[in-house]
This record gives C-alpha cells, structure tokens and sequence, in this order.
C-alpha cells in the first residue's frame, strides 16, 4: 500500500526546487538525500531527494533530474509516497500507523457492527476515525483510549465504547 509523505504545492523558485506540504511524522527520514519517492500520479515516475530544508511550516525539496522551473511546474499537485512495507512498524503497542487501522471492523462491546475504518483524520488534539457506516453515513469518532479501548489488528476489528448520541451528529 502507498503511503502519501506529501505533496508538491508548487515550484520555489526558478532551480527546479518545489515547495512540499509535508504529511508524516518523519520529514527528516522519508526526505533525506537519496530517497526514492513515488509518485501519483505516476507519469512524474519515482523521484531522488537530493536535497530538503525546512521553509515556513513545509520543505523546499530539489529532486535529482528536475534543474529548472518548467520541470518543477510539471510536478505541482503531484503526491509523494513510499510504500508502507518499507516503513518499520511502531515500538509502542499503543501507537498505529494509519494503513494498520484503514479497513477494521468496528464493534461495540457486544461484538455489534458500528463500522468500517475507511480513513484517519488527523487533528491538533488527537486523531478521529472516519468510519463507513452499515446504512451508508459516515461516522467521526475521536481515536482515545475512553472510546477505542481495543485494537486487534489480528483480529481485524477494533472495540468502541461510544457516549450514547455519538453516531447520530
């Protein structure tokens, strides 16, 4: 599974670098010099760091082969990804990556269906749970301990104590 790392806004200037709005935890690894990023839409093919440094909350990224102005433009709104089988998995048994949780049923107490982890949104004060609904709607629920007190991803589901009213916003 592709994991998005980020995405290109625009070019920065007129060497080929391009301005980067950064989507991992790990900016300092996933764009070291000579990572290899793909790309999607694919027909920018995987791209090489050359090099990165930090600019008002995002990167300037010069990615090898790409010298001017015109081949940065061609790369605006292009994703940046790596894929998740090369990302080493969390230490910490209560920390997940995002493509560990996508696709977990989620229950309540009872084993009862509430859902279906589609995406995770991440917020300034915790993550919420996006989940697909049996009836079609879709469900925010705030990833903490009070409301997923269990994660079983052998299992494929996770458990969800809900304050009644939850599901109906």
């Amino acid at each position: 599974m592709l994991l998005v790392v980020g995405e290109i806004v625009r070019p920065h200037g007129v060497r080929g670098e391009v301005v980067v709005d950064v989507r991992t935890d790990e900016p300092g690894e996933r764009f070291a010099p000579g990572t290899v990023l793909v790309t999607d839409p694919g027909p920018a093919g995987p791209l090489t760091v050359e090099y990165a440094k930090p600019h008002l909350g995002r990167l300037i990224v010069a990615f090898e082969g790409v010298e001017d102005r015109d081949g940065a433009e061609t790369l605006r709104r292009v994703q940046l990804c790596v894929d998740s089988d090369d990302i080493p998995l969390p230490d910490d048994p209560d920390e997940f990556l995002d493509h560990q949780l996508i696709g977990l049923t989620a229950v309540d107490p009872a084993g009862e269906k509430i859902g279906e982890v589609v995406r995770i949104d991440h917020g300034p004060a915790h993550d919420m749970l996006v989940l697909s609904r049996p009836d079609g709607r879709t469900s925010l629920v705030p990833f903490v301990s009070a409301m997923v007190p269990e994660v079983d991803l052998a299992g494929g589901r996770l458990v969800m104590t809900l304050p009644e009213g939850l599901l109906d916003l």
